[in-house]
């Protein structure tokens, strides 16, 4: 019995590696837009990756679930800008060598299979490409053509 105490005693420090057992699947993000190298605010952005969605108002916070897949980010202001971006999730170091030397890998393959043990940049900013007037978007379909 002694021994088993012991044991339960040690459990949680051999598991503090564990992305599984210590990490939230949530990840808080900040998010920003820029447009002509100026923060623009009241943009709408939606994120997504195979986990879910989730909608912000940047720049602001939003709390996503984490996952090995691309974040996919997209955002619009009326009258001003658009982007779309792709963000990858990486690997969190201390876990993946606690994974490996605790459990032989075993915790690796269940945190890559729940995303947990990943996450993806804590600020983000999204770089908008400015939306054409109708006349700007016209001019340049325009195709010249030479008069003989």
């Amino acid at each position: 019995m002694k021994h088993f105490s012991c044991l339960l005693l040690a459990a949680p420090l051999l598991l503090g590696g564990c992305a599984t057992v210590s990490d939230s699947p949530q990840q808080q993000l900040e998010l920003h837009a820029v447009l002509d190298y100026r923060e623009v605010g009241g943009v709408g952005c939606i994120l997504s990756n195979d986990m879910g969605r989730w909608f912000v108002v940047a720049p602001g916070r939003v709390t996503v679930t984490r996952s090995t897949k691309p974040l996919n980010v997209s955002c619009k202001k009326d009258g001003a800008g658009m982007a779309q971006e792709s963000v990858g999730s990486r690997a969190d170091m201390a876990n993946l060598m606690g994974n490996v030397v605790i459990s032989a890998g075993v915790g690796h393959l269940v945190d890559r299979y729940t995303g947990a043990g990943f996450s993806y940049p804590a600020n983000l900013t999204v770089l908008m490409e400015p939306i054409l007037s109708r006349e700007d978007l016209a001019a340049t379909q325009r195709v010249p053509s030479p008069v003989f």
